[in-house]
């Protein structure tokens, strides 16, 4: 994720929505690299949700994970993709402070190899998608199959 510049931050301190763009493979099947995310800031934070953090060891670095569960100390949030690593598992339970705000709705850019008619109109009914929560952390993976297969 894009680091924030002070100016940035400035900016989200008066804002209610901002934007932020994914890298990395850790939030596959529900998130893909590249996708674009509207972040709300200072929304209400339940288990199953998607959020934009600041990573607890780089704190310039911006992470896009999934709530699993509020522990002492903070929020314990894993990625949708178990192999892709870089969650709690790996530098505990996140702060309250290093939550930035929750993904309300992710766009997917058009890639270049969508040319043909039908795939256009396939990329324009599916290209934005609100986030959901999911109501067990467990099941994500099965989640982010039906919101595929929408």
């Amino acid at each position: 994720m894009p680091e924030l510049s002070q100016e940035t931050e400035r900016a989200r301190a008066s804002a209610l929505f901002g934007l932020a763009e994914v890298t990395g493979p850790s939030m596959v099947p529900t998130l893909y690299h590249g996708d674009q995310l509207v972040v709300q800031y200072g929304a209400r934070l339940r288990p199953g949700d998607v959020i934009v953090l600041r990573h607890p060891f780089q704190q310039d670095l911006l992470v896009v994970k999934r709530i699993a569960e509020r522990r002492d100390g903070g929020w314990w949030v894993r990625g949708d993709n178990a192999y892709a690593g870089g969650d709690s598992t790996d530098y505990g339970t996140v702060p309250d402070e290093l939550v930035l705000g929750k993904v309300r709705l992710r766009y997917r850019p058009r890639r270049p190899a969508q040319r043909s008619p039908l795939a256009l109109v396939r990329w324009a009914l599916s290209a934005a998608r609100p986030v959901p929560r999911v109501r067990s952390v467990r099941s994500v993976r099965s989640a982010s199959r039906r919101l595929r297969a929408r």
